[in-house]
């Protein structure tokens, strides 16, 4: 039954010959890649204004210096970002440029908080999503929580199928998304070029404002800033795209970067000469939407692909997460498992993972974007700031043909990332306080994991100098629970191996029970010898492990191995074995962590 839901839910298993089948195109890896970056339009403007509407709407036309100043922003992000691509096409993003140009320890700060981000692109992704469907059906806004926790399952399942075949699916929600804003753009700019759009409703760009200040200005700019998450992702996942990988994502982050440029621009300006103000039940494209179209068909369409794109951003967390939980594992960061590809060729356990943590972060915050978006901000531009500066230690050392242009870019972008970083840990601290924590406990995490690898690898190495104990003989004991076929089973395997002894050993609640139990013994295992081991306190683990102390000391002096062969029956149902004790599974718990003991099953299936 579980196999028939796995392949109805992810289909069949592809062979790793398949793999270049599952590599992405410009077109599709634009959808699935980007839809994060696109998606933020719907929230990143909505961003600015909650800052300045603290000042008045009159304030409003502030947004359209600060939204200048995330444009040059972004291109800078997007240079460096090509400039990373070309440098270092196997992937790996903002951790490996940090990593090896500034260290380990900066490409850990990088790479954690970056794993971190994408579980929160995850979470404000799908979060958003609900907040425009239940914009534009208010009576379904208490379960929104619900909501955006099926729709995480859903493309958590849809990612679990492959990556080509996920790219499919979002390919067309993206697109339609992109037509709907310039449809609304495009109509919203011919309703102000034509004067269908009241001038009081927005004040004169220049006007003065009381109360503004420098530092409120550059708080909504970095709010404003939050829209720029997402732009990362094409580096990290390289590996994803077609021949020439690195040429086809570089063409994809431009036009990922136009398309975001345009979006952004065109939402604040709208939003600008509507007067739009921020309101907790609507959001500000709903609002543009309804004050464009009204409320028919059309605002509904653009309503219903915002909502769609903002649950299906989310995808490029699922792309993007596993990809640098790969490098992360290789590097000896992580737990190995990470770089496990499952039946679909995809590395089923980040999506996993990824999905669990982002429904708990959904249900811990309650689906609440403002509460999530400034830390999910700075998450993003603490690795953009090092990747940059990275990159321009890297110019510097090598000094490649043109790396002064080079240099510049990155340093443009490190300034401008650090600047962003910076304001939100000055205005925001009661949001993004966690960082200092999360990432000091995820270094710790990091360090330890590598620490175990490294010992493990040192200890399993032939080349080490520890001795290898002569093992001359076997004495194998056998807990038993009575005279059954499970037993028998066990002891002829026990007999198969040839030890120098065989001892069988009962554990018995009762004097009575033990003396008929061992008149039983002598006439059913007469050559086996059976040590029984009463015990007033009906516990099985630890007078047995008191006799083996007993036999294994005894056995050392003869450079004799102890082997504790634990007979078990397997039910023919999974459920049956809540009817039985699992005596067996403590017993095998208990001994598995000691070094001087040999454990092994004999199991005995039931048929019916």
């Amino acid at each position: 039954m579980i196999s028939f839901l796995k392949r109805f839910l992810i289909g069949r298993p592809l062979k790793s010959t398949e793999l270049g089948e599952q590599k992405l195109n410009k077109k599709k890896a634009l959808a699935i890649l980007s839809s994060d970056a696109l998606s933020s339009v719907a929230y990143g403007p909505e961003q600015i204004l909650i800052v300045l509407v603290t000042i008045g709407a009159a304030a409003f036309w502030y947004s359209i210096p600060i939204a200048i100043g995330v444009l040059v922003l972004l291109t800078a992000l997007i240079l460096s970002y090509r400039q990373i691509i070309f440098a270092y096409s196997h992937g790996g993003g903002a951790y490996v440029v940090s990593k090896e140009n500034l260290g380990k320890y900066p490409g850990l700060i990088a790479g954690g908080s970056l794993l971190v981000d994408y579980i929160l692109t995850v979470a404000v992704s799908i979060s958003a999503g609900a907040d425009a469907i239940t914009s534009a059906f208010p009576s379904l806004h208490e379960h929104k929580v619900v909501i955006a926790i099926v729709f995480v399952i859903l493309i958590t399942i849809l990612n679990l199928r492959g990556v080509t075949e996920s790219a499919s699916v979002l390919a067309y929600p993206v697109y339609l998304f992109v037509l709907a804003l310039f449809i609304l753009i495009g109509t919203g700019l011919y309703n102000i070029l034509t004067g269908n759009v009241p001038a009081e409703l927005h004040t004169s760009l220049g006007t003065p404002v009381a109360g503004i200040s420098l530092f409120l200005l550059l708080r909504a700019f970095s709010s404003g800033s939050s829209a720029l998450t997402g732009v990362e992702a094409i580096s990290n996942a390289i590996p994803n795209f077609k021949s020439p990988e690195a040429s086809n994502a570089a063409k994809t982050l431009i036009a990922m970067g136009a398309l975001l440029a345009v979006m952004f621009s065109g939402i604040v300006v709208l939003a600008y000469y509507y007067g739009i103000a921020p309101r907790a039940d609507v959001t500000v494209v709903s609002q543009i939407a309804e004050q464009t179209f009204g409320r028919n068909a059309m605002y509904f369409f653009i309503q219903g692909t915002t909502a769609l794109i903002l649950i299906l951003a989310a995808n490029t967390g699922y792309s993007a997460f596993p990809l640098l939980a790969v490098n992360l594992a290789k590097d000896k960061f992580i737990p190995r498992m990470f770089t496990m590809r499952g039946d679909r060729l995809g590395y089923s356990n980040g999506i996993i993972i990824l999905g669990v943590l982002s429904m708990v972060l959904i249900y811990v915050f309650e689906g609440k974007t403002e509460q999530l978006i400034p830390l999910y901000a700075v998450g993003v531009f603490i690795p953009f700031t090092l990747s940059q500066t990275g990159m321009m230690v890297k110019w510097l050392r090598e000094k490649p043909a043109g790396w002064m242009q080079k240099f510049i870019i990155n340093t443009v972008g490190a300034l401008i990332s650090f600047i962003v970083t910076m304001m939100f840990f000055l205005t925001k601290f009661t949001q993004v306080w966690p960082v200092f924590v999360f990432l000091p406990i995820l270094l710790l995490v990091f360090h330890r994991i590598h620490k175990h690898y490294e010992a493990v690898a040192d200890q399993l190495r032939i080349t080490t100098c520890e001795e290898t104990i002569k093992i001359e003989g076997n004495v194998i004991i056998v807990p038993v629970a009575g005279i059954t076929h499970v037993v028998m089973n066990s002891l002829e395997y026990a007999k198969s191996l040839n030890p120098q002894q065989i001892i069988a050993v009962y554990v018995p609640f009762e004097r009575e029970e033990e003396a008929i139990f061992e008149e039983k013994w002598r006439k059913w295992q007469p050559d086996i010898r059976l040590v029984t081991l009463y015990t007033p306190y009906r516990s099985i683990v630890q007078p047995l492990t008191k006799f083996i102390d007993t036999i294994n000391w005894k056995a050392a002096e003869l450079n004799h191995r102890v082997t504790v062969i634990i007979p078990q029956f397997i039910p023919k149902k999974g459920w049956h074995n809540i009817l039985h004790n699992q005596s067996s599974l403590l017993i095998r718990a208990r001994l598995l962590f000691r070094s001087d003991v040999i454990v092994t099953t004999v199991p005995y299936h039931l048929k019916k």
